[in-house]
Parts: C-alpha cells; sequence; structure tokens
C-alpha cells in the first residue's frame, strides 16, 4: 500500500464562488490523475492528495464486488492515521454499508456511527477504527456496478448537499477509471493467459513434431527437454520404463546439466522404493516436495537430494489404459510445478507413451528383422556348406554304439561333449542330437571357436552394440542370440580362451548373459552341444582349461570312432561319395576296381572321413569314364611320409593289392610308439610347441618330444 497522506486538520473558510472554482479545479486534476493512471493504489494516493483542498475527510477507501465470492472486497484504504484495515479484507453483502450502496445505487451517508441502527453488526467494526461519519457512494459505469467509494471522518459530522454532490461527481469519474483498470488488468491476465497457452500449444506441437520424426530414444529425449524448458522451468528430466521381466524401473534416458556424470544411462531402481512406480501403480501424477522425499531410498533419489533437488514430479505414460513408465521431472525450487504445469506434462506425457511404445515396438521389431536376416544369411550359408546330408553312412559295431548314445542324448535337451579325432564327423553328429530333439524345428547354429580370432569370438558368441569397439557402428546378434530355443553346436570348444570361459559356463548354467559393450541382461534357450579333439581333462590338469567349465560341458559324452576303427564302413563310403560326386561334378563313374577298394580299405587314414571325401571327389575329377580311379601314388606317398625312411614303405603301407591291413605291420613297441608320435605330430600339422602342440597331446615336454623323434629318426616330409 503506498504512503499514507498527511491531510491538513481542516479546510479553510472560503467564498462559495472560491469553493466552487477550487472544487471543478479538482476535478479536472482528477481527470487528469485518471488519464495518466491505470495503477488503481497510486491512483487514490493522488486522489488523497488533490481532493482534500476541497472536502474534509480522515479515509478514502475503495471497496469492490467479488462477482465469484458474491461478497465486497476492499481493495484500497487511503489514509494518515494507523489502521489495522488492510487491502484484502472481504465482508458479506448484507450487512455491510458498502453491499447496501451496491445493491441500491443510492449513496449512504452517516453522520454519527453511533446513533445508525441500519447496520448493527457492522458498526462496531467502523467504531474500532474510529469511524465516526461516513459517506459512501456508488461506483457504477454504464455497463457495470463495480462497487462504492467511501469517504471517512474520525468526528461525527453530517455531510452537506455541495459536498455530497462533489462526491458524486468524483465517484463517477473514479467509476470509469476502476473499469479502465479492472478491463486493462483483465486484459493483461488474459492476454498473459493467451501467451502461456499459445507457448503451451507450441510445445505440444514441437514435441508431436520430434516424436513423429524421431525413433530413436536419444534423439526423442533430447526434443522432448528442449521443448519443456521453455515453459516448465526444471533442472532434471528422465524417463523410467519398466521392465516387465525383472519388476524393475530403469532409467532409459535423463538430462542433468553440469551432473551428468552422476548417474548411469540407464539405472536400474526398484520399484517399491520408486516415486515412479508409485505413479505407474496409481496412473496418476505424483508431486514429491521436501521432507516427502524421505518415504523414497533409491540411487536417483539419494544423488538428486544431494544436489539440491527440491520437487519431483512423475507423470505415468499410459497407453491402451496401462501404465509402463514415467516422464519425470525434478527442480531445486520448492515451488516448482504448478497445477498447470502438471496439466501440461500430463498432455506431454500422453504424447510420449505413444512414441516410446512405437520405439520400444521398432526396436523390438529391428531386433527380430535382423535376427531373421542373420539366421538366414546363416542358413542360406549352410546349405552351400560341405555338409549337405543328413545321415551317417556305416554298419560297424563302434558306429552304431556312439548312435546308440545319440539317440539317447537327442530328446533329453541336456548338453553333449563329442570327443574325436579331427574328420570324423563331429558335426554330423551334432545334427544328428538336433534333428532327433524338440528342437528340430528352431534353428541349429554352429561355430568354429578355433578359426574366429579370441578378440572377436567374444562378439561371435554373446553379440556387442554399437559403439563397443572400434568399428562396432552397428548392433551384432550373437550366435547364443541366433541359436535361441534351438540348438548351438560349438566345435573346438577347447580353443576357447581361458578369459571368455566364465561367460560360457554362465550361459549354460544361467541361460543369460550381456552383449559386449551392453548391460541389458538377455535371457535365451539354447541347447549346447560341444565337440574337441583334444584331452579336456589334460588340458584341466594344465590349468589351460576350467574344470567347473569342462564337467558342465562333460554331462553327456560321446566318443566318435575314428574311420580306422570302422574299416568296414569305409566300402560304404567311397560308394556313397562317388555316387555324390559323380551327380554334382557331371560324370560317368559308375564302379570301383576292386584293387582300388582294396587300397581304401587298407590305409589309415589320419586324416579320417575328410581325407576319404576329399581323396574321392579328386578321384572322380581324374576318372574319364566309368571306372574310378583312384590314385594310389598320392596313398603311397602319404604312408611313406607317415613312416621312416629306414623301415622303407613296405613295413610302413602293405602293398596296394594287399587286403593286409596298416596295423598288422606293427610288430615292435618302438614301432607302435613311432606311429602313434606321427598321428600326433599330423593331428597337429607337424607342431610341436605350444598348448595346441603335438607335445601338449602326448603329455611330454617339447624337448622329450624332440629326443625321441630323433631316435626314432622321424623327420618332417618335405
Amino acid at each position: 500500500m503506498a504512503e499514507p497522506v498527511i491531510f491538513p486538520p481542516e479546510v479553510p473558510h472560503t467564498s462559495p464562488l472560491e469553493h466552487s472554482r477550487r472544487q471543478l479545479e479538482a476535478l479536472l486534476e482528477v481527470s487528469e490523475a485518471i488519464a495518466q493512471q491505470r495503477d488503481l493504489p497510486a491512483l487514490f494516493h493522488e486522489l488523497a492528495a488533490r481532493l482534500h483542498s476541497v472536502i474534509d475527510f480522515d479515509f478514502l477507501s475503495l471497496v469492490l464486488h467479488d462477482s465469484a465470492k458474491n461478497v465486497m472486497r476492499l481493495h484500497i484504504l487511503e489514509t494518515h492515521l494507523p489502521s489495522e484495515k488492510v487491502a484484502g479484507s472481504e465482508s458479506p453483502i448484507e450487512g455491510n454499508p458498502s453491499g447496501w450502496v451496491w445493491q441500491t445505487q443510492q449513496p449512504l451517508v452517516i453522520a454519527d456511527v453511533d446513533e445508525e441502527t441500519r447496520f448493527p453488526d457492522f458498526m462496531p467494526r467502523l467504531r474500532e477504527h474510529n469511524v465516526r461519519s461516513l459517506a459512501i457512494l456508488p461506483l457504477t459505469t454504464a455497463q457495470h456496478r463495480l462497487g462504492s467509494m467511501g469517504f471517512g471522518r474520525v468526528v461525527p459530522q453530517g455531510i452537506t448537499d455541495t459536498e455530497l454532490q462533489f462526491m458524486q461527481r468524483v465517484a463517477s469519474q473514479v467509476a470509469v477509471a476502476v473499469d479502465n483498470a479492472l478491463n486493462f488488468e483483465t486484459s493483461q491476465a488474459y492476454q498473459q493467459q493467451l501467451a502461456r497457452e499459445r507457448d503451451r500449444l507450441r510445445v505440444l506441437l514441437d514435441i508431436n513434431n520430434v516424436l513423429v520424426t524421431s525413433r530413436e530414444f536419444p534423439e526423442l529425449f533430447r526434443g522432448i527437454v528442449s521443448a519443456l524448458e521453455r515453459v516448465v522451468h526444471h533442472d532434471y528430466t528422465s524417463l523410467a520404463l519398466l521392465d516387465t521381466a525383472t519388476g524393475m524401473l530403469k532409467i532409459h534416458a535423463l538430462d542433468f546439466p553440469g551432473h551428468q556424470g552422476l548417474l548411469n544411462r540407464e539405472t536400474t531402481v526398484p520399484r517399491d522404493s520408486s516415486p515412479s512406480g508409485q505413479a505407474i501403480a496409481n496412473g496418476l501424477p505424483l508431486l514429491v516436495r521436501g521432507a516427502e522425499f524421505d518415504r523414497y531410498s533409491n540411487e536417483v533419489i539419494r544423488v538428486l537430494r544431494s544436489e539440491g533437488v527440491q520437487t519431483l514430479c512423475c507423470v505415468p505414460l499410459i497407453t491402451h489404459g496401462r501404465a509402463f513408465g514415467t516422464l519425470n521431472l525434478a527442480g531445486r525450487r520448492a515451488d516448482a510445478f504448478s497445477p498447470q504445469d502438471v496439466e501440461l506434462m500430463r498432455q506431454v506425457a500422453a504424447q510420449i507413451a505413444i512414441a516410446v511404445e512405437n520405439a520400444l515396438s521398432f526396436e523390438e521389431i529391428e531386433t527380430l528383422k535382423n535376427k531373421l536376416a542373420e539366421e538366414k544369411l546363416y542358413l542360406e550359408e549352410e546349405i552351400r556348406s560341405e555338409f549337405n546330408f543328413e545321415e551317417i553312412i556305416g554298419e560297424s559295431s563302434v558306429l552304431k554304439r556312439a548312435l546308440s548314445q545319440v539317440e539317447l542324448a537327442a530328446p533329453a535337451g541336456t548338453t553333449v561333449l563329442l570327443l574325436g579325432e579331427t574328420g570324423t564327423g563331429k558335426e554330423l553328429f551334432a545334427r544328428a542330437i538336433h534333428n532327433r530333439s524338440p528342437r528340430r524345428d528352431r534353428t541349429f547354429v554352429k561355430i568354429n571357436c578355433a578359426a574366429i580370432p579370441s578378440g572377436l569370438l567374444e562378439s561371435e558368441l554373446f553379440g556387442h552394440e554399437r559403439g563397443a569397439f572400434t568399428g562396432a557402428i552397428n548392433q551384432k546378434i550373437g550366435r547364443f542370440e541366433l541359436a535361441d530355443r534351438g540348438t548351438l553346436f560349438l566345435d573346438e570348444v577347447g580353443d576357447i580362451p581361458l578369459e571368455l570361459q566364465p561367460k560360457l559356463l554362465r550361459v549354460l548354467q544361467e541361460q543369460e548373459f550381456e552383449r559386449l559393450g551392453g548391460n541389458r541382461t538377455q535371457r535365451v534357450d539354447v541347447r549346447v552341444v560341444a565337440a574337441t579333439n583334444v584331452d579336456l581333462a589334460k588340458l584341466v590338469a594344465q590349468r589351460a582349461f576350467r574344470s567347473d567349465l569342462y564337467y558342465r560341458l562333460n554331462v553327456f559324452p560321446i566318443q566318435i570312432p575314428a574311420l580306422r576303427e570302422r574299416t568296414e564302413d569305409i566300402p560304404l563310403l567311397v560308394r556313397y561319395f562317388v555316387q555324390r560326386f559323380s551327380r554334382s561334378l557331371n560324370k560317368p563313374v559308375e564302379y570301383i576296381p576292386a584293387e582300388a577298394m582294396d587300397a581304401l580299405a587298407s590305409y589309415s587314414w589320419p586324416g579320417n572321413i575328410r581325407e576319404l571325401e576329399n581323396l574321392i571327389e579328386r578321384a572322380v575329377l581324374l576318372s574319364p569314364g566309368k571306372e574310378l580311379r583312384v590314385p594310389l601314388s598320392e596313398l603311397r606317398s602319404a604312408a611313406n611320409a607317415s613312416s621312416n625312411a629306414v623301415t622303407g614303405p613296405s613295413s610302413s603301407f602293405p602293398s596296394l593289392t594287399s587286403s593286409t591291413s596298416l596295423t598288422s605291420s606293427i610288430s615292435t613297441l618302438e614301432e607302435a610308439e613311432r606311429q602313434h608320435i606321427l598321428r600326433a605330430l599330423r593331428q597337429t600339422q607337424w607342431r610341436i610347441a605350444g598348448p595346441k602342440g603335438a607335445a601338449a597331446i602326448l603329455g611330454m615336454k617339447r624337448t622329450t618330444l624332440q629326443a625321441r623323434m630323433r631316435k626314432l629318426g622321424i623327420r618332417r616330409p618335405v
């Protein structure tokens, strides 16, 4: 309220003509003041100073009618006397002098408050404030009845007709000024409301444009934050989404200027101890202020409180009647987020909910699309692979024994470990297990652990996120995800690096893992069939393979026989390969000479079925007619290379026309040792040292093996 005006004790005595002149001048001054002032308190302060020269009063008041509450409200009180009455006090219309004037539109003159009986409840209030006489005039324009204007005195004194007429003239001018001021305030308030509504609609439009044009979470979130901060002041923004698998809330995106490192981009918090969880449960916006934060205990709340946040607003994201997350805004002001702000956030959340649901669906579709594309490429590669038959050829007892174990293991779904030399057909056995299992309709995925560099093997097995390492420009799905609900064949499992074995063990035990560079747990349902041509138990003893992983893989071991252990199956395999390659190479080969078949059956086949297959393919290609021409010289050279030059070709490899087995030429323990070392050297491609060398396979030191080779006359063929 303006400073009180110090009024002179009384109006000086002047002639009537002079007094009328002063009244007219005062009215002109009132008109000028009204023209120059739009602020009602300032106007009344100026009126009090100008009018006292022509009229005697101690109080000047403005009481307006509040149509919303139907009461009379004291807006302005100008006085030089101490008073407890302040602007804003309200009184009912009935029993109120100002209310009577407003209703009747007639002036009210009270010469002595003590003698007034019409307002028994209101008169004591006037006496408490030393009001003894009073003149109240209606403030009315052609359109509105506004209220009343009062002149009060501290002494009982009658109001003359001349004074009353002058007061009415002043009141009529003041009524116009009050009406203009109220209209101006209403117009200003309306313009401000329109501006706020325009800004809010602009925000909704901007966010809608962002949602339409953005699919990725980071870009989507940045657009939301940029639009909101123009109309709702806040210091922290985030999206919390409900993980239906774990029941936890994940903070998928956040904006905390100056404090980005305090929270991870995908912080997980319990649903029950989070305001977001409460907002999701109730389906209504939730405001948390001050001490209310103490009801919640999680990492996000602790960080926000430590950074001075006083208010948090969580608005649920709802689609199809289901809340699946919240839009969260926090501020350091205790009075942050008005009801209008919360309503705007509710409208924004309705848009965001649709966009987030679409983004999640798009991400899931992209993942499935990529997975299907990977499966398609993989299956196309499988069709082009070298193993395109489903049956395992053979009638030998050792083969039938291995196949009976396949029949036992296939339906059980347990982990199988295939043991056998290289080239024995371990992948065919793995396919047979898959095809005879309940997973036969799903994907059979294979990976050779020895053929992939150790630095890339983790990415191949478990996949990686974009940006996980240099060159990771896109997300990659690993073989475990590709084999979900199917079978994964891990060939050469003994070559998996030690540092990767714990992660493989976790997948086998828990059926869950994280992609390289990610922290989101992926759950899969994969049956693992592993294969190796090395002694895993020996690697465990040498601490080159984890014992717990070995025991987890060795649930159902199946030993696959080498080809030299099933010589009766060689003729069947030869005929099968001849027919197959004759068709694929468009060659007319129809029969196999007995001499060639005997030679093939007599050879030890260190490369097993793979070596036999390659030889038959070359033989079919070299055969000009219907008779298969086997390159017998190659068999002799291979046999000679595997034998010592001292023993001669006849002792290491019998005559190709002989039906005697190669093993029958071994007559001494030294020769048996020599053949055993040769097989190990051929298996390792004559690599002696290292964890995969012949010395490690034979369980001896490198120097010991080299000494035995010198003693037995074993030399690497040129």
